[in-house]
């Protein structure tokens, strides 16, 4: 978890333009993370995360269906 949380304290700042951290929730013991980005593709974020946290992390990935969804940031 450390190794995930010091890699991804700077990923915010270094996204590319087309990909947007939205949010982020982790659990108390740092084992575990939520995020919410926004991007032109599921790919395109993939790409991003997968090779600024490396081995750090195991990571899922799904398109929210925005129709169907609440709370989402606007803008």
């Amino acid at each position: 978890p450390q190794a995930a949380l010091s890699r991804a304290e700077n990923i915010v700042e270094g996204a590319p333009p087309a990909v947007r951290a939205r949010q982020f929730f982790s659990s108390r013991d740092l084992s575990a993370a939520t995020c919410l980005w926004e991007a032109d593709s599921v790919e395109a974020v993939r790409n991003y995360i997968d090779s600024t946290l490396a081995e750090s992390s195991e990571n899922s990935y799904f398109e929210v269906d925005a129709e169907r969804a609440f709370g989402l940031p606007s803008g």
